[in-house]
């Protein structure tokens, strides 16, 4: 005697070796002999033999059609023996009943399982929604397949192209269009990111680094739109006329920045009042002056936060319009929030100092104010243009005549870079000055990124005129800061204690800089926080209600995002730095590269802002300068291979 049986879900068929009531011994086709229980037993049968039975069974079912089948079945439950008996219209044979068996059991969606060998055919309008499912399936399936034929033949289907910056940076796996791709790519044998550059829908490694960020945290573009541009033109308009009324400044004042710098934030100003006093104007954009809080283009700066810069281009944080009409660029008064120090120059230090004596305080400044004007910007001077200062004013050297210089010459700088060396004094953090480089990166103009020619220079960073602008800013957000605490206007501060640098809404020292306030707000334009406190520092200086209490929902939620996005921000900037270093050393055809162990086996790449990990790098000292060999470059994951050469002898430096 032989049985079928179910187990775990199949079927199976062997020969009785002991019949007990709730067991049976049995033995499998293949000689394995197992325990069966009896509940599990659903057909006995002498004949054909087992093997026999399994296949006579499944070409019967080959051969039934499911709809006739269904048909048959009714409506009530029914057992497989008995529709096969109604199916052949006979008792039926050992090897109907398994075929019938098995078509029923593999067609769950026209027959629902009740129990061991039971069924109910599935009611017609449950049937037809089973059936459109599985039609929709096949054929999400035969598209499926059908993109992934494409794509494996180097082809990008339109409709993946519509969502490739979903595929590459969020894929969502059910998705057709990733689930073609994810076969592809199994098939090839490639990243997705490297299938998509392949197939053109990538247009270049430098749009796929590029992308990955835009997507990230500018889903709608970086446009600005059209109603930002008309609120930033309305508000300029209807704010003209005031703007006009403010107090002209009796100053002539100047910027300092790098060429690229569009987004002029701040300009200083020296005026000799006599009697060895001077005047020194720290002047600030003010674009708080015509933006309100909730005007559009104030709320997608909230969006932005700030502006991004990378190699080649930047997104940033106003409108163009904004930027235009508040910019401190040269060529007439501007609006500003002016700071004003009074400070007396003690002669008698001076002259101690420049022979080089014990002297007391050479500085005093006697009085601060602050001030809402407009203020005539004379000159926007670039480093590129006055870099001989830096290293003349060390020396006291003063160059005759600047480029595009203002009423304030290389004598009004000279003294206010001395003013600056006396501020860092004032704060307990004077000393050496370490220049460390400053790279710059410059593309070829009017060329596409892909193959545009890249430019990687330097400048040293904490030069004279590095100084004199940062402790000058350095000065103006203390004091700021100082005031607002002290008028308990909510403010946006950065403090730093225990090496850890931190934002809150409440006031504290800054351990790094040494002094007891630091609010940013010296970059209105280019930086949320500094904006949002310039309404603040407006409202204190007016007389008026602040825009935001020190407990605002909408001040606290500032200074959560502004980290993050800041902090994003920066990582992109270091990503496609890291991008353009590579391409760079593409471009030249560098072979041989310089680097300074930094730990381990980190190295810092000399004339690049790159560092790398070096396998089997000998254990060096920090500082050990080492000679490498390039190998492979990856600019889709942007790392390269370097190889260990040998250790440099000091006077070896340059990149070959």
């Amino acid at each position: 005697m032989h049985l079928l049986y179910e187990d775990n879900g199949a079927f199976k068929v062997g020969t009785i070796l002991a019949d007990n009531d709730s067991a049976l011994q049995v033995e499998a086709l293949h000689g394995k002999r197992a325990k069966v229980k009896a509940n599990a037993v659903l057909l006995r049968f002498e004949r054909p033999a087992p093997g026999e039975l399994l296949a006579q069974a499944e070409a019967m079912a080959g051969d039934i059609d499911l709809d006739f089948l269904w048909e048959c079945a009714g409506t009530e439950e029914f057992g497989f023996e008995d529709l096969t008996r109604e199916y052949v219209g006979h008792a039926p044979a050992a090897a109907e009943a398994a075929g019938v068996l098995f078509k029923l059991h593999g067609a769950p969606v026209y027959f629902h399982r009740k129990g061991r060998g039971r069924y109910r055919a599935a009611p017609p309008d449950v049937l037809k929604a089973a059936l459109a499912g599985l039609e929709k399936k096949r054929l999400q399936q035969a598209q499926i397949d059908s993109w992934a034929e494409e794509l494996m033949h180097d082809r990008l289907p339109e409709p993946l192209l519509q969502v490739r910056d979903m595929l590459l940076y969020a894929p969502d796996r059910n998705r057709s269009e990733v689930k073609a791709l994810e076969k592809a790519c199994l098939a090839r044998g490639l990243s997705a990111s490297r299938l998509l550059l392949a197939c053109g829908g990538v247009p270049s490694v430098h749009d796929f680094h590029l992308r990955r960020f835009l997507f990230e945290h500018f889903p709608q573009g970086v446009d600005f739109d059209a109603s930002d541009v008309v609120d930033a033109d309305q508000a300029d308009s209807a704010s003209a006329t005031w703007l006009a009324e403010l107090p002209l400044a009796d100053v002539a004042a100047f910027s300092i920045d790098d060429a690229s710098t569009t987004e002029i934030d701040d300009a200083f100003s020296l005026v000799n009042l006599g009697d060895g006093r001077w005047r020194v104007g720290v002047h600030i954009a003010a674009p708080a002056l015509g933006l309100r809080p909730q005007s559009a283009a104030a709320r997608i700066a909230r969006q932005r936060l700030s502006t991004v810069y990378y190699p080649g281009n930047k997104i940033t944080m106003l409108p163009p319009s904004v930027v235009q009409q508040y910019s401190l660029a040269e060529g007439g008064p501007r609006p500003a929030l002016s700071f004003y120090m009074t400070v007396r120059e003690n002669s008698v230090a001076a002259e101690a100092l420049v022979q080089g004596g014990e002297a007391p305080s050479r500085f005093v400044i006697e009085q601060e104010h602050s001030v809402i004007e407009r203020v005539p910007v004379l000159a926007n001077l670039r480093h590129q243009d006055i870099g001989e200062l830096d290293s003349a004013f060390p020396e006291g050297r003063l160059p005759a005549q600047l480029p595009q210089a203002p009423a304030a010459d290389s004598a009004a700088l000279y003294w206010l870079w001395q003013f600056a060396g006396w501020l860092e004094q004032s704060r307990g953090r004077a000393g050496v000055t370490q220049e460390r480089p400053d790279f710059n990166f410059s593309l070829e103009p009017d060329v596409p990124p892909d193959l545009a020619r890249i430019s990687i220079t330097t400048r040293s960073r904490g030069t004279p005129l590095d100084k004199l602008v940062a402790e000058l800013m350095i000065r103006v957000n203390h004091a700021w800061g100082k005031l607002l605490d002290e008028h308990q206007v909510a403010a946006i501060y950065r403090s730093q204690g225990g090496g850890k640098v931190r934002m809150s809404s409440t006031a504290a020292p800054h351990q790094g800089l040494g002094i007891s306030h630091y609010a940013w707000s010296s970059s209105p334009l280019r930086r949320y926080v500094d904006l949002l406190n310039q309404w603040q520092l407006l409202a204190l200086l007016r007389g008026e209600a602040a825009p935001f209490a020190r407990n605002d929902e909408t001040l606290l939620a500032a200074i959560h995002d502004f980290e993050s996005t800041y902090a994003a921000y920066g990582e992109f900037q270091d990503r496609m730095e890291r991008y353009w270093c590579l391409r760079w050393l593409q471009q030249e055809g560098v072979q041989h590269l310089v680097a300074e162990v930094v730990r381990d086996n980190l190295v810092r790449l000399e004339r690049l802002p790159l560092y790398a990990r070096i396998a089997g790098l000998p254990e060096f000292h920090p500082g050990h300068r080492v000679e490498l060999l390039l190998g492979e470059i990856d600019l889709l994951d942007a790392e390269l291979s370097l190889i260990y050469h040998r250790s440099l002898s000091p006077e070896i430096t340059e990149i070959v």
